[in-house]
């Protein structure tokens, strides 16, 4: 049978009142009580009914995060560290997947499941402002990611031109000065364009040409983007000494094909990525790449979640978070 809070007051001789201020580690215990308590609440087995408290609350204990790609390992590693920032505060993650498209994008920030959940994690790739504007559901709305909105809801993010620059600085430093950008989008407004717009700035701030001939667009974000990609400037008889990518699942595919053509990373070809995903670290050549602070981004966009179930009442904040430049093989060679 499941333990109660009676029990284990039972169990030690203190009111329940004294075992619940335990459990919810209230500051007004005495360490003797608390360690007695804590003793029984171990002995028992006692686990907090979770769901109940939430209840009493008018809630459902649950926080939901809609992402692009759940197969994106960045998506994939940010999730699981929404995961336990949530569960420091109780609460459970409720994951959904967009695909990147507007229609299911649309749906979640409207209210789809509004029934199950307390809150929302929104990282949006199609959805426009005035989307969002008409959005009449009251969860709490906290948004993710590279998209720029003037809208009353917390939205949290990098900088993502100044994480690109820092990049492409890195491989001006390398003395290389035929830098490429795959990742750019085709036909539609999406993040990218922010890293692109660093390549440039970074590229013009040398004095070096930001030519358009070595941007080569991608359909997706995924390893064989990448490689057509890759595969693409170098049949157009562009042979660059860099590569910035978009992502690190990019990168990977194009330092696939810099391989099948013969081409030795770092010495011909310096490649940096961007996410800093767990894959890169492991391939034969290491990938550089911009690491965003995953853990931060989603200790923040909790924060922010239960804040507005607290009914606190702020200005909407852009929260930037951190990140840094981890340089690896792909630029540096072997050390």
């Amino acid at each position: 049978m499941r333990v109660s809070l009676k029990d284990v007051a039972s169990h030690v001789g203190v009111s329940v009142k004294t075992v619940s201020n335990v459990v919810n580690n209230h500051p007004h215990v005495a360490p003797a009580m608390r360690e007695r308590v804590q003793r029984a609440i171990d002995e028992l087995g006692y686990r907090p009914n979770l769901t109940a408290r939430h209840l009493r609350k008018g809630r459902t204990g649950i926080i939901a995060l809609a992402v692009p790609e759940l197969g994106n390992p960045y998506f994939a590693e940010l999730a699981a560290e929404v995961i336990d920032a949530a569960a420091e505060h109780d609460y459970t993650v409720l994951l959904d997947h967009t695909g990147g498209r507007r229609d299911r994008e649309l749906l979640v920030s409207q209210g789809f499941r509004v029934r199950a959940i307390d809150g929302l994690i929104l990282s949006p790739i199609e959805l426009e402002t005035e989307d969002l504007r008409e959005r009449t559901e009251r969860a709490p709305l906290v948004l993710l990611g590279e998209r720029e909105y003037d809208l009353p809801y917390d939205h949290i993010a990098i900088d993502n031109v100044a994480a690109a620059r820092q990049a492409v600085r890195h491989l001006i430093d390398l003395g290389r000065r035929e830098i490429a950008f795959l990742g750019a989008r085709r036909g539609r407004s999406q993040p990218a364009h922010l890293r692109l717009r660093g390549w440039r700035e970074e590229l013009s701030s040398a004095g070096l040409l930001a030519d358009d001939r070595l941007v080569a667009a991608t359909d997706g974000w995924g390893h064989a983007d990448g490689a057509a990609a890759m595969a693409r400037l170098l049949r157009a008889g562009r042979r660059p000494d860099a590569v910035f990518a978009y992502n690190d699942l990019i990168a990977i595919g194009a330092m696939r094909v810099l391989a099948e053509h013969g081409l030795r990373v770092p010495e011909d070809v310096a490649v940096v990525g961007f996410d800093d995903v767990v894959e890169g670290r492991y391939g034969t050549v290491t990938l550089t790449s911009v690491s965003p602070d995953k853990a931060a981004i989603a200790r923040q966009a909790v924060e922010a979640v239960l804040a507005g179930l607290r009914g606190e009442d702020h200005e909407p904040r852009k929260v930037q978070a951190g990140y840094r430049l981890v340089e690896r093989e792909s630029t540096l060679g072997r050390r």
